[in-house]
């Protein structure tokens, strides 16, 4: 696995509310300027092996929930159907080929010869993201809210505890929605990323809530690509179509009806082929219909200006 040690990147990490440099000590990583705030507090603690880098004061997350050694675990959102045979699991949940098909372009015009990637919200290794994890060259930084075994940190994604202009690559996979101001979570890839760097993003639309209370928002093709409005486009479109999005709502219609999850999870799996008819759905249909776009792009200082955004549209209701 090609993830950095954090003795190795804790030269990087910074106060995340000042971005000055951090002293780490005595199990507490503490801000080196005396100005800031978070010189005079407690610090930041470190739970398990993981820096809780995160400006409590402006963050939905407490440090009361990393007090007794609390966030250091990540539910399995799955439940009982991870327990079930591969091929049954597969079925359920194949694998994302759009995702697989971008990231190995993502990874392939990273610079250097050890590039570094940045995964923000990488609690769990993503579906179709896994050659990240399998290529030597690429040196990969992951944090989530939560630690993991394939994460260094702990950080709110709204303030990232990194220099800027201090890494090659950014991947925000199935994340934009969990954040409460996703325009701010987008700056902070623009500004730790350096010049010419890439982001991957997949971003739901049209899905059911997820992560119950911390699901905060959804986005059409459109309002994606101005999300990512100081990125030039290398390719962008939908995840899944019509049909995928038609499981999504089965899933959570039987959910109601029948107030359990494992009976939704359960008709998903026997309804599974609906997911083919997306193959049938022309592509302007499907942009209109998608469960989530995704976007690949090079990070530029200018912006793509807002009278830009109604002729980028390219759904079935164009006039």
């Amino acid at each position: 696995m090609a993830l950095i040690g954090l003795e190795r990147i804790e030269r990087l990490l910074v106060c995340p509310h000042c971005r000055s440099p951090l002293h780490a000590a005595h199990g507490v990583f503490s801000c080196t300027s005396p100005e800031c705030p978070q010189h005079a507090s407690a610090g930041f603690p470190v739970i398990g092996k993981w820096p809780v880098l995160v400006d409590f004061e402006r963050s939905v997350l407490h440090r009361e929930d990393f007090a007794d050694g609390a966030g250091h675990t990540r539910h399995n959102p799955l439940g009982r159907i991870s327990r079930l045979p591969r091929p049954v699991r597969r079925l359920w949940k194949p694998a994302n080929r759009v995702a697989a098909r971008n990231i190995d372009a993502l990874v392939h015009a990273l610079p250097g010869s050890a590039p570094t990637l940045l995964v923000v919200g990488g609690g769990t290794v993503g579906n179709g993201v896994e050659v990240v994890y399998r290529d030597p060259r690429v040196q990969v930084i992951g944090f989530d809210l939560v630690g993991s075994p394939v994460t260094q940190f702990i950080a709110d994604a709204h303030h990232i505890p990194l220099p800027t202009a201090s890494v090659d690559g950014v991947l925000v996979q199935a994340v934009l929605e969990h954040v409460l101001d996703p325009a701010l979570v987008v700056a902070e890839v623009h500004r730790v990323l350096k010049n010419d760097g890439l982001v991957y993003a997949e971003t739901p639309f049209l899905q059911q809530v997820h992560a119950g209370p911390n699901d905060f928002t959804r986005f059409t093709a459109s309002g994606h690509r101005y999300l990512f409005r100081r990125f030039d486009e290398l390719a962008a479109g939908p995840v899944a179509g019509p049909g995928t999005q038609l499981l999504w709502s089965v899933d959570h219609l039987v959910r109601g009806l029948t107030r359990s999850a494992f009976a939704g999870r359960v008709a998903r799996l026997l309804l599974c082929w609906l997911r083919a008819l997306d193959r049938l759905v022309p592509a302007q249909y499907a942009m209109d219909d998608a469960t989530a776009y995704y976007f690949l792009g090079r990070r530029r200082e200018s912006e793509m200006p807002a009278a830009e955004i109604v002729a980028y549209y390219g759904g079935a209701q164009t006039r």
